[in-house]
């Protein structure tokens, strides 16, 4: 692979915080943001404004909950953090359009883009299955 393929095929496959954040203000029907975290909810509590939280380790039983006619975007921790590559690569392999958010919620929340605390979801594991 040459480098020209290479950067070809990561934009193809990730989107940044910034134009995820302006192509969703343009189009807010086209996307369909997913935290794919694992993890107790202490540490899960911040999420990126009107995500579904739907853990890696819940994916496979929730699919019915993931839109196929959307780009589906999903994120994790951070760079280091490969969950939501994973999780795309899992959902890529079943037909469904997927970029990763690049950065994580790190990323996001070091921009001071909108978060919200989802501390009060019942619906979040407390086990890390990571």
């Amino acid at each position: 692979m040459n480098a020209l393929d290479y950067f070809n095929a990561r934009l193809e496959g990730t989107i940044s915080p910034m134009d995820y954040l302006k192509s969703e203000q343009n189009d807010p029907d086209k996307y369909f943001l997913i935290d794919v975290r694992n993890g107790p909810n202490h540490v899960r509590s911040l999420t990126i404004k009107d995500a579904n939280i739907i853990p890696q380790q819940e994916l496979a039983d929730r699919l019915n909950e993931i839109p196929m006619d959307k780009e589906i975007i999903v994120y994790c921790w951070d760079v280091w953090c490969n969950t939501a590559a994973k999780v795309a690569k899992f959902l890529l392999e079943r037909g469904y359009k997927v970029k990763e958010l690049t950065g994580g919620i790190a990323a996001w929340n070091e921009m001071n883009f909108p978060v919200s605390d989802s501390s009060q979801n019942s619906n979040l594991s407390d086990s890390c299955g990571c």
